[in-house]
Order: structure tokens, then C-alpha cells, then sequence
């Protein structure tokens, strides 16, 4: 640990040296250029409302004038954000314009997992900020090797290991069967889950089984593990799938213990697809503030957050998380612009690693931000949440990963 340490200390240290006299790449006196790539098409085309969110934001900050950094520079944000269809290959073609052509700044909250690992090398080969990635695989957070990308969501891993605890607490003598994305986003969330369950997870796990994002369904894999006798079932998918997977085991009468990974669990992108009846008792693990929860309808964050959707996205479906997600990553990149003052890469880079305790408006009270040049997991903890058939219901205490 303390020679981990270390080494995330040297790279910050690089990262700082010479910041003030490198070039600036994308940055004005008067505007920052912002690069992104999302699923606008394809099989994870539902998360687009994310970047739509920040392209939307961002619009409406303009209009106010720009923002105003701790360089005492006011600056206006435009931000590029091309489709990449969760290609991996995609991906890499439209961040190399965005970087080499269009000369971004950096990029922001690029989503998916196996499309952010196809340019993870690339980005720090080139110096360029890769920040507040949209997805949870834990190996955004490792300064000392990659000193230029940053995660933003609670890992995955970690996420796997929450369900697993809870189905050995609540669940007699368990009968697994896990369904996952056959990519490092997938296997992420199985490895933290198995390693969950410790050493029985080889008596317990009945069935496992991986699906492509070329699939058309995952309905044979359904029916597979409802045959196999499971009594938990562990459903690692994008919503697409999630919502097939659960509609299908409703369809065949099969009831497990439901476990479904918190990036689907979308009301309005998953679970009305799925059916509201068919989603009933379903359990996930929430950061954010769902828009469902009528708990979070009388708070500031939530009426800051509703305010703003009815004045730039007023055709949009409240009852989708992603909208959310799309709020608290902008926020978050405003906040880290707005107490800048080196706007060089390197400069960029270390304000981004310097946030302390920030509570965002669709985060979950008391679940702060924190980054520094040691840590680029900003968001480490969680809470368990079970689906009542119109909303999530939050139970048990928050869960903190960083203790």
C-alpha cells in the first residue's frame, strides 16, 4: 500500500511539473473545448440522455455567460460529443478526431466500459485528461499507471461484492446463476461478486453464463439458468438486456432473489420496458437520488435538478436515472472548471484530482465527492434499494467502500 502510494504521488508530481508553461490545448480566454463519445445508436443507445443532458447543460450555462474560474477568466463550454454506438473500434476513430483534429481539452465522461478501455493507453500516451468516465470498472482509479484518467461512479467490483453479502445474509442455502456482458465491464462486476461469496462460490454458483452486445436476446440464457434450480440470480447487463432478462424470467414464472447491477437500473430505461409488476422486488444498490423516490421530491438538489429538465429537456422522461447521472457528472465538471486556475492539460489534470467533499444535487445526502492525486475513485459508496413496483424503496445503511 505504501509503495502504491508512492508511486501515485510521483505521477502527480509529473503531472504538476512544468504545468504552468505548457501549452494550452483547447483552452482560450474565452472558451474551453470538450470532447465525448456516446452510444447515440446501437445496443446502449438508452444511455444518450446522458450526454444529451451535458450538451444541454452546458447550453443553458452559455446563455448565463460562461463560467467564471479561479484564473479570473469568464469562459463559455463547447462540448463535441460524437456517436461511437458502444463500437470499441468506433470509439477509437472518433476519440483520435476529437483529440487530433478538433484539439479538445480533454474529454469528459465517455461511456461504457470495454469502448473506454479501447482508448485508455491511447489517452495517456497523448497526455490528455480522460475525466469522469461514464462507467465503473476499477481500473480508472490507478494514478500511478494511468495518471490521466479519472473514474467518476462507484466500481463495480465493489458493487459485486454488496450483493453478494446481502444474498448470503438473506438467502438460504444459495443456488447462484450469473448473467453477465462478456467484457472487462461484465467480468468486473462477476470477479467482485465471486469474490463476495469467498470460498463456497464454487459449490454456490449453479450456472454462469456470458452474453455479447451482439446478441439479440439473452432469453435462451434466462431459460438455461431458471432450469438449473438457482434461487438468486445476478444480473449483470445493459438495459436492453436487463429489461429482456427480466421480463422473460417473469414470463416463465421463475422468482429468484433478483439482483440487478445499479447501470441498469433505470426506471423509465429498464424496468417499464420490462414491465412495472414483472420488476417488483428486484434489488440494486443506489448512489443517486432516483427521480422515482418521492422522498427526494421536497430537496433542494432534486428541485435544482427538476427546475433545470423543465426548462432545457422539457419532452424528457423524469423517471429515467440517466438524466440524473448526466446532471451530477456536468456538475461535477463545472465545479472542477470553476476552481481552476492552470487550464494546461497537466493543470486540468490536477484540478480534477483536488476535489474535496462536494455534494452533488442528485447524489445521495452525505455521499460526498472526494479526488485526490492518490485517489481517482470520486464516488465510493452506496446503499441498497428494492423495487416496490412503481419506485426503489432505499433500506439498510450506506455502504462506504474508502473505510
Amino acid at each position: 500500500m505504501k509503495l502504491r502510494t508512492l508511486l501515485a504521488s510521483a505521477a502527480a508530481a509529473v503531472l504538476m511539473t512544468g504545468a504552468a508553461s505548457a501549452q494550452t490545448v483547447g483552452v482560450t480566454d474565452t472558451s474551453i473545448k470538450i470532447g465525448n463519445t456516446s452510444p447515440y445508436s446501437g445496443p446502449a443507445s438508452s444511455y444518450s440522455v446522458i450526454a444529451k443532458t451535458q450538451i444541454a447543460y452546458w447550453k443553458a450555462v452559455n446563455a448565463a455567460g460562461g463560467i467564471k474560474s479561479a484564473d479570473g477568466k469568464t469562459r463559455k463550454i463547447e462540448m463535441i460529443s460524437l456517436d461511437d454506438g458502444y463500437s470499441p473500434p468506433r470509439t477509437v476513430e472518433q476519440i483520435r478526431k476529437l483529440v487530433e483534429q478538433e484539439e479538445v481539452a480533454f474529454t469528459f465522461n465517455t461511456l461504457g466500459t470495454p469502448t473506454n478501455s479501447a482508448i485508455h493507453r491511447y489517452m495517456n500516451a497523448k497526455k490528455v485528461p480522460h475525466l469522469f468516465l461514464a462507467t465503473g470498472a476499477s481500473k480508472w482509479g490507478h494514478p500511478e499507471k494511468y495518471p490521466w484518467t479519472i473514474g467518476f461512479q462507484p466500481t463495480y467490483d465493489v458493487e459485486g461484492e454488496i450483493y453478494a453479502k446481502f444474498a448470503l445474509e438473506n438467502v438460504e442455502n444459495p443456488k447462484i446463476a450469473i448473467l453477465f456482458q462478456n467484457d472487462d465491464y461484465g467480468k468486473d462486476y462477476r470477479d467482485g461478486f465471486l469474490r463476495g461469496l469467498g470460498d463456497k462460490a464454487k459449490d454456490m454458483v449453479v450456472k454462469m453464463l456470458p452474453y455479447e452486445v451482439t446478441d439479440p436476446t439473452v432469453d435462451a440464457q434466462v431459460l438455461e439458468m431458471a432450469a438449473s434450480g438457482a434461487n438468486i440470480f445476478f444480473n449483470v447487463t445493459i438495459p436492453k438486456f436487463a429489461a429482456q432478462a427480466i421480463k422473460k424470467s417473469c414470463e416463465i414464472g421463475w422468482k429468484p432473489l433478483h439482483l440487478l447491477n445499479n447501470v441498469s437500473s433505470s426506471v423509465g430505461a429498464t424496468l417499464r420496458p420490462a414491465g412495472l409488476e414483472c420488476s417488483k422486488g428486484l434489488v440494486t444498490t443506489q448512489w443517486q437520488r432516483d427521480p422515482t423516490d418521492p422522498q427526494w421530491a421536497a430537496t433542494d438538489g432534486f428541485k435544482e435538478w427538476a427546475a433545470f429538465m423543465d426548462a432545457s429537456l422539457p419532452d424528457a422522461d423524469k423517471g429515467d436515472i440517466n438524466y440524473a447521472f448526466g446532471y451530477n457528472a456536468v456538475k461535477l465538471m463545472h465545479h472542477v472548471i470553476a476552481n481552476c486556475a492552470d487550464f494546461s492539460r497537466p493543470g486540468i489534470m490536477a484540478c480534477a484530482a483536488n476535489v474535496k467533499d462536494l455534494q452533488l444535487p442528485m447524489v445521495l445526502p452525505g455521499v460526498l465527492i472526494n479526488t485526490s492525486p492518490t485517489d481517482f475513485y470520486p464516488v465510493q459508496a452506496a446503499q441498497l434499494s428494492r423495487f416496490d413496483g412503481t419506485g426503489w424503496a432505499l433500506f439498510g445503511d450506506i455502504i462506504d467502500a474508502s473505510e
